[in-house]
């Protein structure tokens, strides 16, 4: 049987004030808007300027990597006319985003199960992981038709068809062979996670990825996250002593030898 291994940390991250990869659950769209007598969409596109708030906001603090809850595979039980409106906005951001982004030096990838979406919107998808492709500065990763499960389940289905080929053994089955068949493989797991809107649930978002993650909940509703309130977020995170798994003491030990 493959031993389950504690992470080992790395020093340099362990001693970080500012986390390389954040992840968000963007909550709180819907009842932004009931508060100023809008209707839910209202509040939706109040949210895409959030988005680029963010954006802006983390490349100038130094952070890598931003991955963003945009839609669970759970919102299709949603109002149909509140879905639609989200697939345009999707649409819309792309077409008015991308150029902007790559300017910046920002890689965009989507991940989740995209091939529901509609033509157009793949396509839009397709144009814009292409045209960002080789940039370096920045990673932007749109979780859209996404769930943990959903993760874990595309990756076993992968392995299993190994199996089944011969390609692999039973015994060459292990964390990092189902790492390497998740959405994103290539980037660090997030050091924070937030959650807008004043729940406290992970909500199928990033299961296998959140397991050594800090997390972070705001009562403030998506469209009002500011640099102000990122930056609380990641004040309290630099406060935080990360031991995946070692006693405080350990930790402590590190940091000092490195």
């Amino acid at each position: 049987m493959t031993e389950t291994r504690t992470p080992v940390p790395d020093t340099e991250n362990l001693n970080r004030l500012v986390p390389m990869h954040i992840a968000i659950i963007m909550d709180g769209n819907g009842r932004w808007a009931k508060k100023r007598l809008l209707p839910r969409t209202a509040g939706h596109t109040a949210g895409v300027k959030s988005v680029r708030r963010t954006v802006e906001y983390c490349v100038k603090k130094g952070v890598k990597a931003l991955t963003l809850f945009a839609f669970s595979s759970e919102n299709w039980r949603r109002p149909a006319e509140e879905v639609s409106i989200l697939m345009q906005l999707f649409v819309s951001a792309l077409e008015s985003e991308v150029q902007k982004l790559h300017k910046q030096g920002i890689r965009l990838r989507v991940i989740g199960d995209t091939s529901v979406f509609s033509v157009k919107l793949r396509r839009k998808i397709e144009d814009a992981e292409r045209i960002t492709a080789n940039n370096d500065r920045f990673d932007l990763l749109i979780a859209a038709n996404y769930g943990g499960r959903w993760d874990i389940v595309q990756a076993t289905r992968k392995i299993c068809a190994e199996f089944s080929a011969g390609n692999i053994e039973a015994d060459d089955i292990n964390e990092d062979l189902l790492q390497s068949q998740l959405s994103f493989s290539d980037i660090p797991h997030p050091d924070l996670f937030i959650r807008t809107g004043g729940e406290s649930r992970i909500s199928n978002f990033l299961l296998w990825h959140l397991a050594y993650t800090e997390l972070y909940f705001t009562p403030v509703l998506w469209p009002d996250f500011n640099e102000s309130a990122l930056e609380d977020a990641m004040h309290d995170f630099s406060k935080r002593q990360r031991r995946f798994g070692y006693t405080g003491e350990q930790i402590a030990q590190m940091t000092s030898n490195a």
